[in-house]
């Protein structure tokens, strides 16, 4: 079968164009995926941050020096950014340093909690109870985002593979089985046209996916992947089965 997908570039022309389009757009689609695990990596250690922050300024420090702290005692990439950030706020304000640490992070969650604890201080606010229910309020949320996304990628990619693999590997091998092509069966043009179409419906499996999981432009980057294998592999397996 293997044999058959590689003889099928030979044979398809467009197959061919797809695989070298696709390799390109790989090299578009995996830094937003980087990003995104990244950024979720981030926002599952706030609560646990924030609830560590809480303890320390109720047992009597300042907001700083208990930040200092986290940043020291803790792993992960929220300590360290945000280690890296107070080293240079001799430079600015602590304020300011906040607002950087923020944006280091390019999570809304994280600037919007900072951005709750710049007005806490402004007004003069029980920074230990607000920062407990910010605690609170974001591992509730990132639970239910943690479990949303589960969900919605599981379905995702059951439809993907489904359309893109299983689909064509099954057609492939019905007509194979009863339309070899060692038996005299002049096929070429309807494999040629069944590629197509399920070149199509892999692209309109990746959209529908990928608006279901709500990212829909950074799955559009694996499209002429998916693409190139329903097509590679209907061919293949067509060849492989019937010869």
């Amino acid at each position: 079968m293997i044999f058959g997908i590689l003889e099928s570039f030979n044979e398809s022309p467009l197959l061919l164009y797809l695989g070298v389009l696709s390799l390109a757009c790989i090299g578009g689609g995996v830094p937003p995926m980087i990003e995104r695990r990244r950024r979720r990596a981030i926002e599952n250690q706030l609560p646990t941050f924030l609830e560590a922050l809480s303890d320390s300024v109720g047992a009597g420090r300042g907001l700083q020096e208990a930040m200092m702290e986290q940043s020291e005692s803790n792993d992960g990439l929220l300590a360290s950014l945000l280690a890296e950030t107070l080293k240079e706020a001799h430079a600015s304000s602590f304020e300011a340093s906040l607002s950087a640490f923020a944006a280091k992070t390019r999570s809304s969650q994280v600037q919007r909690v900072m951005m709750l604890i710049e007005t806490a201080i402004q007004q003069d606010s029980s920074l230990r109870n607000i920062l407990s229910d910010l605690s609170r309020d974001y591992e509730r949320l990132n639970d239910l985002m943690n479990q949303r996304e589960t969900e919605l990628s599981g379905r995702g990619m059951l439809i993907i593979i489904f359309v893109s693999i299983g689909l064509p590997v099954l057609i492939a091998f019905i007509v194979g089985l009863f339309a070899p092509a060692s038996k005299g069966f002049q096929i070429t043009a309807f494999n040629q046209t069944f590629s197509l179409f399920f070149a199509a419906a892999s692209a309109v499996a990746v959209g529908v996916s990928g608006r279901m999981m709500g990212r829909l432009k950074d799955t559009l980057w694996w499209l002429p992947m998916w693409m190139t294998v329903s097509m590679g592999l209907y061919l293949g397996a067509v060849k492989a089965v019937g010869g």
